[in-house]
This record gives structure tokens, C-alpha cells and sequence, in this order.
């Protein structure tokens, strides 16, 4: 058996790296798709509250049904469900490459086609509540309990790589082969992660309740969190930072209006700070961030809005570049720390409805944060929109910081040794 101290301990385990393949696949095809959703609607109507439109399309449905989803995913077989969200990715997929078809855009209005995508977008943030939950429970079924941390940082590593490519060959592919075929290429992913998940066995299901019902299900998962003080103080900063901080969002108008880069300089853009954070995650495979994980996870936060108020003042391609780069490095030091927190502190009979959880905090603050950006970019400019959201976020680190002495002192060390033990 692998040594537990390995930084490759869970590459050791030929159904995890398979998984990686499928996350890789499904984490490139979902960010290139949302960069080119991106650009297509900002290019349809000129409006920035279009694009935080785009955010409110897809977590209304992600935070409707998360619970429910969490409650549904602790109840059924994790291999067979995700190979159901994947199927139901694939044809949101193809539906946007029809919708991007050139006859189809000939002979309907633009805003015809804007309201198709929105309704598109939204199924897709359905597919996304039983996404979320199903991938969190799979890993832990995948390798033992000691690999936890290490498979955990893998696979975050693994997403931030996709994350990486995506918008990167989102910004080249609408310059080389235009919107309509950039579709076609994120379809193809969708399949290709299809393939791969049929390589993983069927696990078991390790829900000792099955049958429970649905609202004492969800009623014993949010009592779990809310009284877990690491859990909930992780997710609750995380949550408002991104919240806040979501300058991603309006890329797309910095690089046509502000830097004045066109698709390629977008694509990069929207890379930059994935690097960042995937750097980190290698990184961290060699060295662990669980020793005064709290005191940690605060600094992070807080570089990450010094990194988006200079972003946001900057004019300056490179330096843009360079403060998108280290915020998600940053960023990156917050993601291993928090899915660090999930693995450990998480039963596995309520890992599904947990993660549920997590998405509402965490996940769905992404397209909230989304409209928040557009919504203030419309009200207050665009510049000062992104700034407001930087000193928003060193306002909620410095909150956290002050109002919960016992998250700041939080270490995780006996936590990864008493798992190493098992």
C-alpha cells in the first residue's frame, strides 16, 4: 500500500486517476463553455448586467434544489448518478451548439437567441446541484480514508489545471473557429468524460438510513454544518469573498473596452489566475497546508482582495495578468484548506448532503457573485465595482478574523495523523 506521506499516494490508485480524467474533462468542457457563453452574450447585447444575468440563470436552479440534491446523492450509487449528470451536461451542450448554429442566427433575433441561452444556462445549473455532491462522495469511495488530504489536493489540482485550458482555449478557439464550433469541441469533452467514468466500478452506498425521509435528511446535514465551527467558518468566508470578489465576470468587458485586448488576451485573462492556483496546489502536494490551517486560510482570503483591487485599478495588460495570477494563487491556498476541512470532518453517510451545502456557500457564490459584478458594474462603473468588491472582501477577513478566535486557531494535524492511523 501506498505510503501515506507520498505526495503520489493517490495516483497510486488506478480508479482515482481515471477519475481525474473524468473531472479533467468535465471541468475543461464546463469552464470553455462558460467563457464562450460569456463572450457570445456580451457580444449580443453590450450590457454588463448581461452577464451577471448569465450567473442568476444558473444559481437559481444550483441553490432551488442543492439541499434536495445532497439528500438524493447520500441516497443512491455515486458512479451511475454522475454518469446521469454528465448525459444531462452533454445535452445542455448540445443545445448551445445548436443555438449558435449560423442558420439559426440568421433567421431569429438576437434576443430570441440570448433568452434560448439563458434557458439553457439555467437547466445546466440543475445538472450542476447533483454534480457537485456526487463528484465529493465518489473520491471518498474511491481511495482509503489516510489518502483523503492527498487525493483531495489532486483533485482540486486537477480542477484548477481544466480550469486553466478551458478559458485559455475558449479566448484562441472563438478567434480560430468562432463560437458555433467552440461548442462543438466542449460537447466533445462531455462525451469523452462519459467514456472514462464507465472505466470506474459501481460503489457501494455507505448510508446506513436509506429510505430516511427527505426532510429529516435534510434537517440532521444542515445541523451537521452549522454546528461544525471549521466547517462553517470555511465556508462562510470563502462564500462572502467570492461573493464580492468576482471580477471574473467582467473580463470579457475589461478585455474589449478597458485593455483592449480582443479574444486571445480574454482567454488569457481568464487563465491567469487557475495558473496561479494550480501552481499552488503542485505545490502543496510536498507541502501540506493542514498545520495552522485557519491563521492560513485568513491570509489567503485577504490577499486574494488586495489581488482584485489592483486588478481592478490597472490599465495595464500585464499587471492585470500578473494580479489575476496571484489571486488565484492565493485562492488556490483557500480551495486546499477548505476541501481539506470537507474530507476529514465529513461522515461518509452525509458527505452528499454536506457538499449540497458547500455549493450553496461556496460553489453558487461564483454566478451570485457574477450578478452581484454585473449589477454593481451597471450602478457604479466598471472599475469601481471591482474595487468595491476588493475592500468588501478585506472587510469580511478582518470580521472573521476579530469575531472568531477559535477558527483562527485552527489546526488540522490531528486530524490528517488520526486518519493516517486508520
Amino acid at each position: 500500500m501506498p505510503n501515506p506521506i507520498d505526495p503520489y499516494a493517490a495516483l497510486r490508485f488506478k480508479e482515482f486517476n481515471i477519475f481525474l480524467g473524468v473531472r479533467f474533462a468535465m471541468v475543461f468542457a464546463w469552464s470553455m463553455q462558460f467563457i464562450v457563453i460569456e463572450w457570445q452574450v456580451y457580444s449580443l447585447t453590450k450590457d454588463p448586467l448581461s452577464l451577471g444575468i448569465i450567473g442568476l440563470m444558473e444559481i437559481i436552479p444550483a441553490v432551488s434544489i442543492a439541499l434536495f440534491a445532497g439528500h438524493f446523492v447520500d441516497q443512491k450509487e455515486k458512479r451511475s448518478l454522475l454518469v446521469k449528470c454528465i448525459l444531462g451536461f452533454s445535452l445542455v451542450s448540445l443545445g448551445l451548439f445548436l443555438v449558435t448554429l449560423p442558420t439559426v442566427e440568421a433567421t431569429y433575433s438576437p434576443k430570441a437567441i440570448l433568452y434560448t441561452i439563458y434557458g439553457l444556462v439555467f437547466l445546466g445549473g440543475l445538472v450542476r446541484a447533483f454534480i457537485g455532491p456526487t463528484i465529493f462522495s465518489l473520491i471518498a469511495l474511491i481511495v482509503p480514508k489516510r489518502i483523503y488530504p492527498n487525493a483531495a489536493t489532486w483533485s482540486s489540482s486537477t480542477w484548477q489545471m481544466a480550469s486553466v485550458l478551458g478559458p485559455a482555449l475558449a479566448g484562441f478557439s472563438i478567434s480560430w473557429i468562432g463560437v458555433h464550433w467552440s461548442m462543438c469541441v466542449i460537447f466533445g469533452f462531455s462525451l469523452m468524460a462519459l467514456l472514462l467514468l464507465f472505466r470506474i466500478a459501481p460503489k457501494p452506498i455507505m448510508n446506513p438510513n436509506l429510505g430516511e425521509p427527505v426532510l429529516q435528511s435534510l434537517k440532521d446535514g444542515l445541523r451537521f454544518v452549522f454546528q461544525s465551527k471549521a466547517i462553517l467558518g470555511a465556508l462562510t468566508l470563502d462564500m462572502i469573498a467570492v461573493l464580492f470578489g468576482g471580477a471574473v465576470a467582467l473580463l470579457p468587458i475589461y478585455a474589449q473596452d478597458i485593455l483592449h485586448v480582443g479574444p486571445e488576451g480574454f482567454g488569457i485573462l481568464r487563465a491567469a489566475p487557475a495558473v496561479g492556483a494550480s501552481l499552488t496546489m503542485l505545490a502543496s502536494t510536498r507541502f501540506p497546508l493542514h498545520k495552522n490551517a485557519g491563521k492560513k486560510l485568513l491570509w489567503a482570503v485577504f490577499g486574494f482582495g488586495v489581488c482584485i483591487i489592483i486588478f481592478g485599478v490597472s490599465t495595464l495588460f500585464w499587471v492585470s495578468v500578473i494580479a489575476l495570477f496571484l489571486s488565484g494563487a492565493v485562492d488556490g491556498v483557500s480551495m486546499i484548506i477548505r476541501q481539506t476541512i470537507l474530507q476529514l470532518k465529513t461522515p461518509d453517510a452525509m458527505r452528499g448532503r454536506v457538499a449540497s451545502v458547500n455549493s450553496i456557500f461556496v460553489g453558487s457564490s461564483n454566478e451570485l457573485g457574477a450578478f452581484e459584478s454585473g449589477v454593481a458594474a451597471k450602478l457604479m462603473g466598471t472599475v469601481t465595482a471591482v474595487v468595491f468588491g476588493g475592500c468588501m472582501t478585506l472587510l469580511t477577513v478582518g470580521a472573521m478574523a476579530l469575531g472568531s478566535p477559535s477558527f483562527r486557531r485552527l489546526d488540522l494535524s490531528k486530524d490528517v495523523e488520526e486518519h493516517e492511523r486508520d
